[in-house]
């Protein structure tokens, strides 16, 4: 229990430090307004201040340790996954080769060709060709076997590239 006079100093001092706070904002408001004023005069504003304080912070960051060996290690993996990356593109560009090779020689084998996935395919395509010359000429040319559909395509393709029959040889070489 607080005595009445104890009580009464107790509100009597509560006034006074309430004032002083009053006081001290007031004057707290004023040096931050000069402040405000000072810094305008010599040009710098808050965007100029974040990016000092940013800039010597990410300095402050850079210089220690942790981020010296993270950065190290980092760098390190990253050029070990560049090397793993150009090896991996370069072992599937070799098997792209390969089995470009591999279907170009096994087309012509007799007994790819004989397949029945070989025969399903080779009718679709001369299904959808016999359609197409249906649709485009009006009638139907004689159809065409599979093998002289892809003549033919061939050798437009070779013409229309400029160079020939002789330059889709040349092609078919560096393949």
């Amino acid at each position: 229990m607080i005595s009445q006079e104890r009580r009464l100093a107790l509100k009597q001092k509560l006034v006074e430090l309430e004032d002083e706070i009053t006081t001290l904002r007031q004057v707290l408001s004023a040096k931050e307004r000069h402040l405000v004023e000072i810094k305008q005069k010599l040009g710098m504003n808050l965007m100029n201040e974040l990016k000092q304080n940013f800039s010597r912070s990410w300095y402050d960051v850079q210089t220690t340790t942790a981020y010296k060996k993270t950065h190290e290690t980092l760098s390190h993996a990253g050029q070990k996954a560049t090397a793993a990356f150009s090896n991996v593109g370069t072992a599937i560009s070799k098997k792209f080769g390969d089995m470009s090779y591999s279907i170009r020689h096994s087309i012509s084998m007799p007994a790819m060709r004989n397949s029945p996935t070989f025969k399903s395919f080779e009718e679709r395509v001369e299904t959808t060709v016999t359609s197409l010359k249906t649709k485009v000429g009006g009638a139907n040319h004689g159809g065409g076997s599979f093998e002289e559909v892809l003549s033919s395509t061939a050798h437009a393709s070779a013409q229309s590239s400029g160079g020939g029959p002789r330059r889709a040889e040349e092609e078919e070489l560096h393949c």
